[in-house]
């Protein structure tokens, strides 16, 4: 089996809507995909609406943290997105991205980047905006020459000169929240040095002692010596180890299951998880 745990469509940040995320997995040989957009669940119904026959999806979100003044990313598998207390720190981290996004604008606008609002809502479209439509913006401005490149203390990263915090969940509630809508919970790319600060190890211990199932090991921003420095971790703590593309479509270079995670721990996933359940692909055949 090939296993992706860990890809966005438009209604987040990516470019690929969610029937062309799920069409293209099947094309790329996946047998299960998970859709995790940012702080939304809006992709889900279209994806199981055209999920192709033999394709597994497993319904998620991806969602904005912060813990001591450090951002950070929760992976939620499988919880019911209808749990009210999840539902509402969901919308009101969503309801804070079109403030927060218009003042990095204005920070890079200060900074003489001739960038305008209209622009990074036309590439965002009905998605969740963020920083990556910002940052294509500054792309097709010719400011960077890609999106990673934006990524910078000089832009957008973490701190960075253009960069504006917004409201995020506290990692221990989103372990709460998550668990009482019966979903599993993995830390997304936890060493990911390039993207900014990240949380210490000592963090992650408390996490895994606060019911955190998993770390995000195998992934593009982990060079091979953090993955297995995260393996050890995860060994001493007890947590579940994924790989996963944290794919985006053309905004990124990464393709779908370019990072994959093993069968047993997906089946150790879906054991864990109450709240929902891995939808099988019926909406017709596999691409060939």
């Amino acid at each position: 089996m090939r296993i992706d745990l860990h890809t966005h469509s438009s209604a987040s940040d990516g470019t690929d809507t969610p029937a062309e995320l799920v069409l293209g997995a099947a094309a790329a040989g996946l047998d299960v995909i998970a859709l995790t957009d940012h702080d939304t669940v809006r992709g889900h119904a279209e994806a199981i609406a055209t999920l192709p026959e033999g394709l597994t999806l497993v319904t998620g979100a991806e969602l904005s943290c912060r813990i001591d003044g450090v951002s950070l990313h929760m992976l939620a598998y499988l919880f019911d997105p209808d749990e009210p207390e999840l539902a509402r720190e969901r919308e009101l981290v969503r309801d804070d991205r079109v403030p927060r996004a218009r003042t990095m604008v204005g920070k890079l606008r200060a900074l003489g980047v001739p960038i305008e609002w209209e622009q990074v809502a036309r590439i965002a479209r009905d998605g969740s905006v963020g920083r990556p439509h910002i940052a294509t913006a500054l792309v097709e401005l010719g400011v960077v020459e890609t999106v990673s490149d934006a990524f910078t203390p000089e832009w957008l990263a973490n701190g960075g000169r253009a960069y504006a915090e917004k409201h995020e969940l506290d990692p221990f509630d989103a372990i709460r929240l998550v668990k009482a809508a019966g979903g599993v919970t993995v830390f997304a790319h936890p060493l990911a040095v390039k993207r900014g600060e990240v949380v210490p190890e000592s963090s992650i211990a408390k996490l895994a002692a606060a019911g955190l199932d998993g770390i995000e090991v195998d992934h593009m921003d982990h060079d091979e010596p953090t993955r297995a420095r995260l393996r050890g971790l995860a060994r001493e703590l007890g947590l579940l180890t994924t790989g996963s593309s944290d794919y985006h479509g053309s905004r990124k270079t990464v393709g779908l299951g370019e990072y994959t995670t093993d069968p047993e721990i997906y089946g150790e996933i879906t054991r864990r998880a109450t709240g929902a359940f891995p939808v099988p692909g019926a909406g017709g055949p596999r691409p060939a």
